[in-house]
């Protein structure tokens, strides 16, 4: 399978120009041209969306070292098309078969046949004194085509320049994006996770439904992190509690609401080696602030 040539590929991802019904064609069936396309599209999309992006920092060294580098190899290596048309302009010297004509028979001076018909029209003549003129004809060097090979092999330089330019700048970008996303000053930095300093599991209590449960944190923030899951339905709230297990003292440190994550501030210099237990129970709204009695979820602090 022929695939798309790179700067055909680079031109149609930049939308200089439309895909003809063939190249429509094979996009659709070849994966390997259809995901270069995609990827020069994705690089040709952050070139855009850069353009609006002032005070940008300057490049790292090696971006633009890269850039010279691979500018500097597109001028050195010849394309596969225009080394194809240096080969067949090399051939086209007298003594051999013309260049451009295929020959299904003899090739001879003057022109090529098939033993039944002329094919060819390319001639050698005969300088005064014997000496070659040369060939003349379509694609011959000096003759009519000639002038449209030269532009087509400057139109493929200026082609391979373009597409290998296009593709190290829109590296750059991306380099100057990425460092723009790290230094930019109105983005604020991600916010430390707090250390844990004790942690409990919390199992169903009494009567609660095996399947309650959850997990409570103590954060080095001063804060109690309660995840809950499964918890029965009551007509009241919920409430948890601090529990000291060796004469039951308790205090209440707050209260849940719907969500099943809850923070909650712990008092200032609370001693949780001795008030160890965190409990969560069901209350009611009588304006009563003693613990109910009606504990869901138990579990003691460790760490």
């Amino acid at each position: 399978m022929q695939h798309l040539e790179h700067e055909r590929l680079v031109f149609l991802a930049l939308g200089e120009s439309d895909a003809d019904d063939g190249e429509s064609t094979h996009l659709d069936t070849c994966a390997h041209c259809g995901t270069e396309l995609t990827a020069l599209r994705q690089v040709a999309g952050l070139g855009v969306e850069t353009q609006g992006l002032g005070d940008l920092p300057d490049p790292p060294e090696h971006i633009w070292q890269g850039i010279a580098a691979q500018i500097r190899a597109a001028e050195a290596v010849a394309s596969p098309t225009e080394a194809r048309r240096q080969q067949a302009a090399e051939q086209a010297t007298p003594g051999q078969t013309t260049t451009g004509q295929a020959t299904t028979g003899q090739a001879t001076t003057g022109q090529a046949t098939t033993g039944q018909g002329t094919i060819g029209q390319a001639t050698i003549g005969q300088r005064p004194g014997g000496s070659p003129a040369g060939l003349s004809g379509p694609g011959v060097a000096g003759g009519p085509g000639s002038g449209r090979r030269s532009r087509a092999r400057r139109r493929a330089g200026w082609s391979r320049w373009a597409a290998t330019a296009v593709t190290a700048v829109a590296a750059a970008a991306i380099g100057v994006v990425g460092t723009v996303s790290v230094l930019r000053p109105d983005e604020p930095a991600p916010t430390p996770t707090p250390a844990v300093l004790a942690s409990a599991p919390l199992a169903a209590f009494g009567s609660t439904p095996k399947s309650a449960q959850g997990d409570a944190r103590v954060l080095q923030s001063g804060q109690l992190h309660l995840h809950v899951a499964n918890l029965p339905r009551v007509p009241g709230y919920y409430e948890v509690w601090l529990i000291n297990p060796t004469n039951m003292e308790m205090f209440s440190i707050g209260t849940l609401g719907g969500d099943s994550d809850a923070l909650l501030p712990l008092p200032p210099n609370v001693d949780l080696k001795s008030y160890s237990v965190v409990d969560v129970s069901a209350e009611q709204y009588d304006n009563n602030t003693r613990h109910s009695g009606d504990s869901l979820l138990r579990g003691t602090l460790t760490g």
